[in-house]
């Protein structure tokens, strides 16, 4: 099930929320608030490619404190520093009438669909990125899918469509694409891929090789038994 809203105008809204991941003391992960912004905006973001969509505004929702926000704009804005587009428009609102004991944010993207995505069975799928979460996540970011990656792979039309795997694993996002098919690939199913470390892509088969030239060795493929 995608965490994405089409509406009858044509536009798309898709949210993630991280909690209990930051700064404060009692957080059960610890890591700078940037880094949780930059990686639950890749998420939302995710979801808008999911759905051919291109953000065009962005609300955060922050429960942590007043001091947060600037560093939680700090990591959205480098998620999309890094993947080479434009920062989309920013607002949003901070508890700052309570203060709470753990870290909490929410993002919200707001997008107009622009690509029109193919079939499932027209395109050859892979996972790209291994599955990583909390503070495995943090000691092998070179495993983690690359987002300007994907995004040159769509841009090009290499990509067809997108899956994004989550805290449920690879098997639970295989078997919303596919139904209840049987399958290998090269990483445990069952692993938490926490914010999205793996994502499913449909490659059109005529431009497998220039995926694998682009993606490098962390893409591998699904192999569905009939």
């Amino acid at each position: 099930m995608r965490n994405a809203l089409q509406l009858s105008n044509g536009f798309i809204v898709t949210t993630d929320n991280s909690g209990a991941i930051g700064q404060k003391k009692l957080d059960v992960v610890h890591v700078p608030d940037d880094v949780t912004s930059y990686f639950s905006a890749r998420v939302t973001l995710l979801e808008q490619w999911v759905e051919g969509a291109v953000p065009e505004a962005i609300i955060l929702h922050n429960f942590s404190d007043e001091d947060a926000w600037n560093r939680y704009i700090t990591g959205i804005s480098r998620l999309f520093r890094e993947i080479g587009i434009g920062l989309p428009r920013i607002t949003g609102s901070t508890e700052s009438n309570m203060e709470t004991l753990q870290s909490g944010i929410a993002i919200t993207m707001i997008g107009e669909s622009v690509k029109d995505i193919p079939p499932v069975q027209c395109l050859k799928w892979f996972t790209y990125g291994k599955p990583l979460v909390g503070d495995k996540l943090v000691a092998e970011p070179e495993k983690i899918a690359d987002m300007k990656c994907i995004y040159k792979a769509i841009q090009q039309d290499i990509i067809g469509r997108i899956w994004p795997v989550g805290s449920k694993g690879i098997s639970k996002e295989v078997h919303n694409l596919f139904g209840e098919v049987s399958f290998e690939c090269a990483w445990d199913i069952h692993e938490s891929a926490g914010p999205s470390t793996v994502v499913l892509v449909g490659i059109y088969e005529e431009k497998i090789q220039q995926a694998q030239q682009l993606l490098g060795e962390l893409l591998q493929p699904i192999v569905v038994h009939a």
